[in-house]
């Protein structure tokens, strides 16, 4: 009896390495080795709508020239996204009229929609003028983190913040996120991160979700905690302010285009010994997400998991491409 067990558990940790090894491998030769920096040929120009014409976007390399760029990335948002355009622009623009020194502008990505997201986005272009709301549209669909990295790439603000499409999060909790990022004392490298956090709403979420998905988030939360990421509490909150230089390192050098970006943003962050700031915000769960709860979360663990393994056997690395865009 003692030897077949022995051989089962010998059979079971043969059958273990050999998994890890054949994932080891997978996630190696997959690997794509330079992230995806490139705007195709329509997509460097935004359209003037006061205008005939269109313009180049500008590069994160370049110097500066707002103090707040907004990159609000948008699939299939045609209704949601005015709510949150109205909110937002109220108010940058009452900010703006309290302090004439304050500029900005609000990105809008939209990420190969199929309906009116573009159009939508455009009015709000011919109202406030494209100086402060530009239009990145995509010609295929790249998923949020690609969106959100090309509309960074494009940006003109020395602090970048992202906010989502639906809302959720109150906007002007922004200065909640600006304080922590002060608080971090970003220098001399001007490197840091605040993240918006929604980890103080848990408990209340939970009580609202089945067992089933409450199980999800813990072993999601458990993975990245294990694989990737520690101290951060919410990875996922889609409100978070960067320094520009923290946006133009950390996003230079960023693969993974899905849902799972935040958690590669941060590791990034982590690795290169950038600060980050935590701070809890005012959020609200909107109708209309375009998370599919297990699928969705079916490929973050699998994103989570290819992470690690691409940067610890050198299928991705952490050096600057020489050229973007």
């Amino acid at each position: 009896m003692d030897l077949v067990l022995a051989e089962a558990l010998q059979l079971a940790a043969a059958s273990a390495l050999t998994l890890l090894l054949l994932l080891v491998f997978t996630a190696h030769v997959t690997a794509i080795k330079m992230p995806n920096l490139i705007l195709g040929e329509k997509e460097k120009f935004f359209r003037t709508p006061n205008a005939a014409g269109k313009e180049l976007f500008p590069s994160i390399h370049d110097h500066p020239t707002k103090e707040l760029s907004v990159i609000v990335p948008s699939y299939n948002e045609e209704e949601r996204l005015p709510l949150m355009m109205d909110e937002a622009l109220e108010y940058l623009e009452q900010r703006q009229k309290k302090d004439s020194s304050f500029t900005y502008e609000v990105i809008v990505v939209d990420d190969g929609s199929k309906d009116e997201t573009t159009k939508v986005a455009l009015n709000y272009s011919k109202e406030y003028g494209s100086d402060k709301v530009r239009v990145l549209t995509l010609v295929k669909n790249r998923g949020k983190g690609g969106a959100i990295k090309m509309g960074v790439l494009c940006c003109r603000g020395r602090y970048v913040l992202m906010a989502d499409a639906d809302g959720a999060t109150r906007f002007a909790d922004i200065e909640k996120v600006e304080a922590a990022l002060r608080d971090l004392q970003p220098e001399p490298d001007n490197m840091a991160i605040a993240c918006g956090s929604r980890a103080h709403l848990e408990k209340e979420t939970i009580a609202k979700r089945s067992y089933f998905r409450t199980l999800l988030m813990y072993g999601f939360h458990f993975l990245v905690w294990f694989l990737c990421v520690r101290g951060i509490k919410d990875t996922q909150c889609g409100f978070k302010l960067l320094t520009r230089e923290a946006a133009q390192r950390t996003f230079s050098t960023l693969h993974v285009d899905r849902w799972a970006f935040d958690v590669e943003l941060l590791y990034i962050a982590q690795c290169l010994k950038i600060p980050i700031a935590e701070v809890a915000v005012q959020w609200t769960e909107i109708e209309g997400s375009k998370l599919v709860p297990f699928w969705s979360w079916l490929q973050m663990g699998r994103d989570l998991l290819f992470i690690r393994l691409r940067y610890l056997t050198g299928a991705w690395n952490l050096e600057m491409p020489k050229k973007v865009n």
